[in-house]
Order: structure tokens, then C-alpha cells, then sequence
């Protein structure tokens, strides 16, 4: 039977370019035959054991997985910790003094700590955490900057069994406060401030705020980051030095049950009361770990660099648990990627030699419209893997950051995954994978995903909704106090044994995985369903874009019309200033219909210095369908910087006038 039209969601952009993994690389990956997906695929159990068998236990598993959809119980009986995986067995052996962390803040101050020092703060942590009266299950909320003190703090909740809630910086007081409400957290972990763009955020301040109204809160650790002054409440707010001065540095680990609780991490909440993502403790340190181990081919002398804030998902993921538990050396910035320069991150990675890169595609947009000037003036010999993660990376900036930073030699991994898994799920293996532009390719092996319609029947080429349809083990468990609204969310859509990620997405001939976007940003075109993602692509294929942002809106004729907001690069190709007029909107809209069609052409099309972002970069649609439409404001706590909203919707205004 035929699916209909609005059931699936049309593939209208084509990709033909091809980059075969370079042979000096593939010789030597960690792995570097295709065979791992068949094994994998055969037993899926037992491939995942293989990697589990690599982790130090303090009691066997006596069952691989306890499948009850929608419930998983992974390593059943099994026990072991995540801070003795991520440091003590490193700092055992002969990774004792390898660098663990390499930090530089946003001012240049550095430090490195080796494993050897890394188990001893995180140590005296988890006796001060102790000290305080925190027990196993507990809930520890920390808000603060990209210092080594948050990866501490979070492995030595870890150590002891209490549950880690890390909150990003950048949130307000009021979203502070819910989440520190919805979990009952016993302790709060923030700093006086921290440095961003040359200015100090004030996270003290913001804490005090929101510990008006959180009677769970007993104490208030602060790490003296600024040194500038605070307020202080005696007998609830005491300095981190000072307790971990008197701390002991042997702190026993807790044996903790594989399905013991590791940390709860609350998604942004742009669209409704905030889902805290619960995640557990051998699974998901299984799966980090062993995409961590494949997707990066991390050796032992690689300088790992994930340049995501620890606010997120990515950056408990690829900064803490899954390098430290291989036992990597990790980069942490602390501050933006334009301070003091535009060159700041290739300034970065010359100096610390970096190897391994994995950003956000809306920082290289970013980095695609400050101009190549600024990566020319480093030398990145040094790097060997990119990587890119946090929404479809569109083809032309997959292939500026192979060309500019990557130097034309080096494999890029496009890496689809979310909060909810907790581990990288489709991506290329580097040493393996002929990867094309714009798409995150195959399922890492162990992984089964599909593209289904609104039936739940399989689309073997072309586009529909993405789909895993077998449990993997760095799964979310449920989600903090609302188990309703998870199998309501995630396992509702088809069958209880099937979870839906809320994208979608197509499948090629070659069966290779090209992520659409939210399903929520699909556009219903004159009876053509339409992914945002690939009118933006097309757009951005344009020499004279940087960056574009499309969303539908209502119209009487085709029921949708697509608006685009376009940003443009500093200097066009010709080296002048590129500005935007009528003839180049007539430019982009005819462009758009080479690349994918006339259906996908915009019919508003604006110009615009930048967009509505998410602090962790994604761009809210929402408001921009908000904006267009002349609709009240929705929810603007979340943005990076609220002003872009008022000065989008002026302009819009002014051109509808």
C-alpha cells in the first residue's frame, strides 16, 4: 500500500559528493573493517559485553539485558562505579601522570591535572560531600562555569551514590530554582562567577535568587573563580577551598547497582515544564565509553578537545564519562570562541596541540562567516579527527570545516544522538565509513535504527520518522518524577518496543541516515511534507550565506508558506561586504529551487544580523514562526541573548508595513 503524502516527509536535496576514510588513517583505527556491524548485529548482547568486560567491576553481571519495553535493565546484578572507571584505574597504572585535564580559562590562566591528581580531588570531594551529610541517592545540583571543579564535583557524586543535576551556567534563577525543586536537591554547587566574553557572569548572585523559594537546599558550596565580592548567608553558604582543605584524600567507592541512578539532566525546556532525563550507571558508562573508544579512535597521546559546555548532555557525555573512562587527555575552555579574537579556538588548538575536535555546526556557521582568515593565521597540522554534533550539520559547512580546519585531510564524524540516549547513535566509524556531506551515515554498530511512516511501516529509501527499534544501553530510564509523561513522550507513537525521537529523517539507497530535524519543524507545503533542514542547506549552498533559519507559516493558498532568515557572510567570495536587497532574495529563492525544487522556494525571505539560539546554539523556530506570523512572544528565558527576538521582530515588522 502506497504511504500518503502526509504521512512521510518528502527527500528532495541530493548530496553526491564522497570522502573515503584517508589510508594513512584507516591503518591505524581502532577499527578498520566493516565486519564489526555484522557481528553486532548478529548478538547484539554480546557485543555490547565485549565492551563491557573492558570496564573494572567490583561484581559480574549475570545478565546482559532485562528487556520489558519500555523498560531496560542493563548488566542485571552487576556492580561497579563510574569515578573508578573515569580515574582510579588510570591513576593505578601506568596513566598516572598523563595529563587527565588540560583547562584554560577564558582570561589564559591554566592548569593541568594528571589522573593521579584528579582521584585525589575527586576524593576530598566526595568527603566533603559526606561531610555535609549527603548519602547515596541524594541530589546534588551544580551551576557553574567550565572550571575543573564541575567534572570533580560531578565524579565525586559519583564516587559516594549521590545523584548529579549539572544546570548550565547561563540559565536564569527562576529555571535554576525548578530544576533544583523538581529533583529535592540537598546541595548546591556554584561559584562566584565566571568569565564569558570578557564579562563575568554572576552565578552567585543568581543563586541566591533562586534559593529564596528551595526548601531542600541545606548548603551552598562556592568555588572562588572571579574573586570579586559576594553576598554570604553564614551557616548555609561556605567556600569549596576551605572544605576541601580539611577533606581526606581516601574516600572509599560505592558499590552501586548497574541500575543505580548516575545523574539527572534537564532538557531546555523551550517547549513546556522541563523533562529531567534520568540516566543510569553501567549502561550508560558502557555506551560513552565505547563511542568514545570507536567514533573518536582515541589513543593514548591524542589532546582531545569536546567544546561543549558540561550544561549539556554532550559535555557529560564527550567531556567527563566517556574520554576520562578511556583514559584521555581532555581540553576544557572555559569561555566564547571570539575572546579575546575570532582566532580563539584555533589559537586553542596550536598551542595544546590538539588532535581530536568535536563542535556544534552552528559554531562552524559561525566561524564560516567571520571569514577563513582567522583558522589561517594557527597551524592545525596538529589535528587528525573532527567532529561535528548538536543538530544536522547542512553539506557546506561539513565541507568549509573539512577544507579550512581539517586541512582536506582529516575524517569528519557527523554524529546524531540526543539527551535521551545518552551515547552517540548514528555516525561514522573514521577508519571504516565513506562519509558524504550532511549525513550522520550508518547506526553505530550494536545500534538499530529505521526510518518509519506515521503507520510504523518501514521506508527502505526516502523520508519518514526516525526510529530505534531495539533498546541500546546508555538509554534514559525515565523520566525524574513524571514516569507517565516518558512512555507518553518516547514509546507511544508506534509499539511500546519502539522509540521515537521526535526527528525526522531519510534514508538513501546506500541505506545512509540524513537527519530532517524536529519532526515539529516539518512543513506541510501544498501537500508536500518538508524537512527545514534542507531548504536551509540549499540556502547556505549560496557563496554569499553564512547561516539560515526556515520555518513555515500559515498561509490561505498553500495552507504553509516557508519563511527564511538569512544571515550573510562578513565578505562575500569577491571580498566585499555581502548585503542583502531584492536581487539577491530573487538570487537565493532561484538557488533554492536548483538544489531541491520550486516547491521549496521561499516565499518571505529576510535578512538578518542573527537568530534566535538556545544558550547550547540551536536555533528556536518557534519564535521565529512567532515573529512571522505577528504572534505574542512565547518563552525567551532560554535564549542567548533575548535582544535578537526585539530587533527580528522590528525589522519584520517594518517590511510587512
Amino acid at each position: 500500500m502506497p504511504t500518503r503524502a502526509d504521512e512521510t516527509i518528502e527527500a528532495l536535496l541530493l548530496e553526491k559528493r564522497r570522502f573515503k576514510p584517508p589510508k594513512s588513517f584507516a591503518a591505524r583505527a581502532s577499527v578498520s573493517t566493516s565486519g564489526v556491524y555484522r557481528k553486532a548485529d548478529r548478538d547484539f548482547e554480546k557485543f555490547w559485553a565485549g565492551f563491557a568486560k573492558e570496564l573494572e567491576w567490583m561484581k559480574p553481571w549475570r545478565k546482559v539485558l532485562d528487556w520489558k519495553p519500555p523498560r531496560a535493565k542493563w548488566f542485571v546484578g552487576g556492580k561497579l562505579n563510574a569515578s573508578v572507571n573515569c580515574v582510579d584505574r588510570h591513576a593505578r597504572g601506568p596513566r598516572a601522570n598523563k595529563a587527565a585535564l588540560i583547562w584554560e580559562g577564558e582570561p589564559g590562566d591554566q592548569r593541568t591535572i594528571t589522573y593521579r591528581e584528579l582521584l585525589r580531588e575527586v576524593s576530598k570531594f566526595a568527603n566533603v560531600l559526606k561531610s555535609l551529610g549527603v548519602k547515596k541517592g541524594d541530589r546534588v545540583t551544580l551551576y557553574m562555569p567550565m572550571i575543573p571543579e564541575l567534572p570533580i564535583a560531578m565524579l565525586g557524586c559519583a564516587r559516594i551514590g549521590a545523584i548529579h543535576s549539572v544546570v548550565f551556567g547561563g540559565f536564569s534563577a527562576e529555571s535554576l530554582r525548578d530544576r533544583i525543586n523538581d529533583q529535592g536537591a540537598k546541595i548546591l554547587v556554584t561559584a562566584d562567577g565566571g568569565w564569558r566574553r570578557g564579562n563575568v557572569v554572576p552565578l552567585k548572585k543568581i543563586s541566591d535568587e533562586a534559593l529564596t523559594d528551595t526548601p531542600t537546599i541545606e548548603r551552598m558550596i562556592v568555588v572562588k573563580r572571579t574573586g570579586g565580592e559576594v553576598s554570604w548567608r553564614a551557616g548555609r553558604d561556605v567556600w569549596w577551598s576551605e572544605l576541601m582543605c580539611d577533606a581526606s584524600a581516601n574516600c572509599p567507592p560505592e558499590k552501586m547497582d548497574s541500575e543505580d541512578p548516575l545523574y539527572i539532566l534537564y532538557t531546555s525546556g523551550t517547549t513546556g515544564k522541563p523533562k529531567g532525563i534520568l540516566h543510569t550507571t553501567a549502561g550508560y558508562l558502557l555506551g560513552t565509553y565505547a563511542t568514545s573508544k570507536w567514533v573518536f579512535d582515541l589513543k593514548d597521546e591524542d589532546v582531545y578537545w569536546c567544546t561543549a559546555d558540561i550544561g549539556w548532555v554532550t559535555g557529560h557525555s564527550y567531556v567527563v564519562y566517556g574520554p576520562l573512562a578511556n583514559g584521555a587527555t581532555c581540553l576544557m575552555y572555559e569561555g566564547a570562541p571570539d575572546t579575546p579574537g575570532r582566532d580563539r579556538f584555533w589559537d586553542l588548538i596550536e598551542r595544546h596541540g590538539v588532535t581530536i575536535l568535536y563542535t556544534a555546526p552552528t559554531a562552524i556557521r559561525a566561524f564560516m562567516k567571520w571569514g577563513t582568515e582567522w583558522p589561517e593565521k594557527h597551524d592545525l597540522s596538529s589535528l587528525r579527527l573532527l567532529g561535528s554534533v548538536g543538530e544536522p550539520i547542512n553539506p557546506e559547512a561539513w565541507i568549509w570545516y573539512q577544507k579550512f580546519i581539517g586541512g582536506g585531510r582529516c575524517p569528519v564524524v557527523d554524529t546524531w544522538w540526543q539527551t535521551e540516549t545518552g551515547m552517540i547513535m548514528i555516525t561514522p566509524l573514521p577508519g571504516v565509513t565513506t562519509t558524504r556531506p550532511g549525513s550522520a551515515t550508518q547506526a553505530f554498530p550494536g545500534v538499530r535504527a529505521e526510518i518509519l511512516d506515521q503507520n510504523g511501516r518501514k521506508v527502505e529509501v526516502g523520508g519518514g520518522y526516525l526510529a530505534i527499534t531495539r533498546p541500546w544501553p546508555a538509554m534514559l530510564r525515565t523520566i525524574w518524577r513524571d514516569d507517565e509523561r516518558y512512555v507518553k513522550t518516547y514509546w507511544s507513537k508506534w509499539n511500546k518496543d519502539t522509540y521515537f525521537p521526535g526527528d525526522g529523517a531519510k534514508r538513501d539507497k546506500d541505506g545512509y541516515f540524513w537527519l530532517l530535524g524536529r519532526v515539529d519543524d516539518v512543513m506541510n507545503v501544498a501537500g508536500h511534507r518538508i524537512g527545514t533542514m534542507e531548504v536551509e542547506s540549499a540556502l547556505v549552498d549560496h557563496p554569499a550565506v553564512a547561516e539560515a533559519a526556515v520555518v513555515g507559516v500559515n498561509d490561505e493558498i498553500k495552507g504553509t508558506a516557508i519563511a527564511a532568515f538569512v544571515i550573510l557572510k562578513e565578505k562575500s567570495q569577491t571580498g566585499t561586504a555581502a548585503t542583502g536587497g531584492n536581487g539577491l532574495r530573487s538570487e537565493l529563492s532561484a538557488h533554492v529551487a536548483k538544489k531541491i525544487g520550486a516547491i521549496a522556494k521561499p516565499d518571505r525571505l529576510f535578512f538578518t544580523a542573527d537568530l534566535p539560539k538556545t544558550r547550547s546554539g540551536k536555533i528556536m523556530r518557534r519564535l521565529l514562526r512567532d515573529i512571522a506570523e505577528g504572534r505574542v512572544l512565547g518563552d525567551t528565558t532560554t535564549l542567548a541573548d533575548p535582544a535578537v527576538v526585539s530587533s527580528l521582530k522590528s525589522q519584520y515588522e517594518d517590511k510587512e508595513g
